[in-house]
């Protein structure tokens, strides 16, 4: 087992360099940050002064292995728009952000498989048949649109909740939550089901149609066949072997919430990371940017690390084969 660690933490380690090293090689394309950071009134020797202090005049693999070690001790630079360290930028965004993901997380879990187990059991069920049909929104529809269709619904017509903000927050020593206030709550309502429906509806559908061919194994008709009840028999023999193919990919899914926050925060206007980081694009905000995607590539590969040894821990078959 701590070989078969080993080895996927130093496959992790790779993929990082590698995708820090395409990430921050796609930025020498986004555009120079000293147009923004200068009036059109500048000088040549302005420029090039700025490009000194900010270290854009070293070679590209000099900048990229400077950042990677600032980025080892916590530093990720100062934003050239802020004109502010990044970390300290992210830690004030993050807190959104995350919240953000857990209740998407939650919801698509909780949801996904209960539904799922729901529609493989009761498969020929009008219910049943009703929730695979409107399931199909959920992963056909992209996005952004489901969550433009529920402000316009809920927040348009209805009423009912906030389409925009986080809300009121209260802060806890460093954390500022949105989980102790009715605004707050409100708030995240609407991008918690936008960026949680194609997950949940995925995990659902996976969840189905495992279990439906758990469900005709000879040993659920055995354990029928020994009088043992329909809930002993789903739930503790038929959801049990369905789970295993389904935690890698919830695992995976878990990793996509996180990165992909940020289409949702820019439909919501949520004041997390992603939001950041568009407007870092916009701005050509290098540090930010590079300091956002690394920190997104180290929880992408950190979940998907844990879901690997997991994984294994129920399939020792796994650490053999690896």
């Amino acid at each position: 087992m701590l070989s078969f660690i080993v080895k996927r933490v130093g496959q992790s380690v790779l993929v990082l360099l590698v995708t820090g090293l395409v990430a921050f090689s796609m930025f020498t394309f986004v555009g120079d940050p000293i147009d923004n950071m200068l009036g059109q009134e500048r000088t040549m020797e302005d420029v090039e002064r700025l490009r000194a202090q900010l270290g854009l005049d070293k070679p590209f693999v000099v900048q990229y292995f400077r950042f990677l070690e600032q980025a080892a001790q916590g530093n990720f630079g100062i934003s050239y728009r802020q004109g502010r360290p990044v970390a300290e930028i992210l830690m004030e965004r993050a807190p959104a952000t995350l919240e953000l993901a857990a209740v998407s997380g939650v919801l698509a879990i909780v949801m996904g498989i209960g539904l799922g187990v729901f529609t493989a059991i009761r498969r020929n069920g009008v219910a049943a048949n009703l929730i695979m049909s409107i399931s199909l929104i959920g992963v056909s529809l992209p996005t952004f649109l489901i969550g433009i269709l529920l402000i316009y619904l809920f927040s348009v017509e209805l009423g009912w909740l906030p389409s925009f903000g986080r809300g009121e927050t209260v802060h806890i020593g460093g954390w500022s939550t949105g989980f102790l206030t009715e605004s707050g709550l409100k708030a995240l309502i609407l991008p918690a089901i936008t960026l949680g429906l194609y997950q949940m509806t995925l995990i659902m559908r996976l969840v189905r149609s495992e279990m439906l061919e758990v469900l005709r194994q000879d040993y659920i008709r055995f354990a029928r066949a020994r009088g043992l009840g329909d809930r002993v028999v789903n739930f503790r023999h038929a959801l049990k072997n369905t789970m295993v193919p389904v935690i890698t990919v919830i695992g995976l899914q878990l990793g996509s919430i996180i990165a992909f926050a940020i289409i949702t925060e820019t439909v919501f206007q949520w004041p997390g990371v992603g939001l950041l980081f568009i407007n870092a694009i916009q701005f050509v905000d290098i540090p930010v940017m590079a300091a956002y995607l690394m920190l997104i590539s180290v929880m992408f590969v950190a979940i998907n690390l844990l879901v690997d040894i997991l994984y294994a821990m129920i399939d020792p078959r796994l650490r053999a084969a690896s």
